[in-house]
């Protein structure tokens, strides 16, 4: 299975900014899309393959999705949402809806990334009617989990992923939904700290356990993002551990030769 490159640009990006990672992006991934999880809409010309063997993915802020949807058309590199409301429409003053992103271009969706959690108050059930309302909207949905540093220094990392695999994810995430997890350890986004080779190693073996536990064999196939702080430096060494199936990148990824570089590293792996 290839890996994924997933680039979450958070509260970031006017017009301006937008467009520029957009067309650096499209020029450099080059194409075809066109599969079920993103890339060249039918009818959309693809471009020349860029060499990159992993999927690439970047999720705007909901004001951009719609131009640079538009811009990476016909492109390799899929466009996604940050979060979605649990219900398709209704009185729900500034949120956006499943199908409204999918409306806009988007064909994935990150769900229960830590600062949904923390500043919004999100939980595990809300995550997972979540997850549903993607899903029934064609969204491949990436559910984000991970620990605190009090957690961590309590040894309590393991239970707490595991209460958010438990409680997020709901059956089918495996199969019909075409579901990926994140692991991202809240103390190392955005903060330059970044998890030790075998920190990521110990934590994505214990989700794969889960995974298996919760869905069976089909639990195999999910594939298990790592997150925090990952950058050109230690991407290469990160992806290479057992169970990484790709990155969720955050600040890296609003510098297009960064994440690239990032892409690069994944494909070299590969």
């Amino acid at each position: 299975m290839r890996q994924l490159i997933a680039g979450n640009w958070k509260m970031n990006g006017l017009a301006t900014q937008s467009a520029a990672i957009a067309g650096t992006l499209r020029d450099a991934a080059g194409g075809p899309g066109g599969d079920s999880n993103g890339g060249a809409p039918t009818g959309q010309p693809a471009r020349e393959p860029s060499g990159l063997t992993c999927e690439l993915l970047v999720c705007p802020p909901f004001t951009q999705i719609v131009a640079v949807a538009r811009m990476l058309a016909g492109s390799a590199v899929a466009v996604g949402g940050q979060d979605c409301h649990p219900a398709p429409h209704g009185a729900h003053t500034g949120d956006i809806s499943a199908p409204m992103l999918r409306d806009a271009g988007a064909t994935w969706v990150i769900l229960g990334h830590s600062e949904r959690r923390q500043n919004h108050g999100e939980t595990d059930e809300l995550v997972r009617e979540k997850v549903l309302a993607a899903a029934a909207a064609g969204l491949t949905p990436i559910v984000c989990v991970g620990e605190t540093a009090d957690q961590r220094a309590s040894g309590r990392e393991t239970e707490v992923v595991g209460w958010q695999l438990a409680g997020s994810l709901p059956q089918g995430f495996a199969t019909a939904f075409a579901g990926v997890v994140a692991y991202e350890p809240v103390w190392a986004i955005g903060t330059g700290k970044t998890a030790t080779a075998e920190d990521v190693a110990t934590v994505h073996a214990f989700i794969r356990e889960e995974l298996l536990r919760q869905f069976g064999e089909a639990g195999r196939g999910v594939r298990i993002l790592y997150g925090g702080s990952v950058n050109p430096a230690n991407a290469a060494s990160l992806l290479a551990v057992p169970e990484v199936g790709g990155a969720l990148v955050g600040g890296a990824s609003l510098k297009p030769e960064d994440f690239l570089a990032i892409a690069r590293a994944a494909t070299a792996i590969a």
